[in-house]
């Protein structure tokens, strides 16, 4: 079986065109993320080389879809945290404690999405929803206190002084959240 048996594969040329060889289709970034969403698999190559870019095209995407839109996903707490792991001894365990988080938020995100059309029946996006902000916070709390403890084991001696700083991180976090749930509701007000 080859390396990249199932998956489609993305030519991407010395003029920055990127090249769909599963439909022979020339494709853009955001083509890319469509794909994405959908959860098709894809490795993007460099034509000449043939060398794997994908990691690089992917993060590519995504500083396009922070700057596209005013809906930021990283908080910029966030990306100050993710800067000073570069280099540090804890950059090995941080790709796969995030993959481990994303994975379980998604599973939690889908919870969450049975949970609401439960109470709400099938329109989640109907005039009388309220997102269940309690939800979320608790959420972000248990995920904060995961990473901190995840952190502890690697490093023991940051504990004590971690602590007041993953609180205050961890209200801004909530603070934030709040914010954008806010301005959600009041969107869907407005829609309703």
């Amino acid at each position: 079986m080859g390396k990249n048996e199932g998956q489609i594969v993305i030519k991407k040329y010395a003029n920055r065109r990127l090249y769909n060889t599963g439909t022979s289709t020339y494709v853009t970034l955001d083509d890319l993320a469509v794909m994405v969403k959908r959860g098709e698999d894809f490795v993007v190559q460099d034509a000449k080389s043939g060398e794997d870019i994908t990691h690089s095209v992917l993060t590519q995407i995504i500083f396009e879809q922070e700057s596209k839109t005013g809906n930021t996903l990283l908080p910029i707490s966030f990306l100050r945290q993710l800067i000073s792991f570069y280099g540090d001894q804890m950059q090995m365990v941080v790709p796969s404690y995030l993959e481990h988080s994303m994975q379980a938020f998604t599973e939690q995100q889908a919870q969450m999405r049975e949970q609401i059309t439960k109470a709400f029946g099938e329109t989640p996006l109907g005039k009388n929803l309220k997102v269940p902000l309690q939800l979320v916070e608790e959420q972000v709390r248990r995920n904060t206190e995961m990473f901190h403890q995840a952190m502890q084991m690697f490093s023991p001696f940051m504990a004590a002084p971690a602590a007041k700083e993953t609180k205050k991180a961890e209200a801004k976090d909530i603070d934030e959240l709040k914010e954008q749930l806010r301005a959600l509701q009041t969107k869907l007000d407005n829609l309703g």
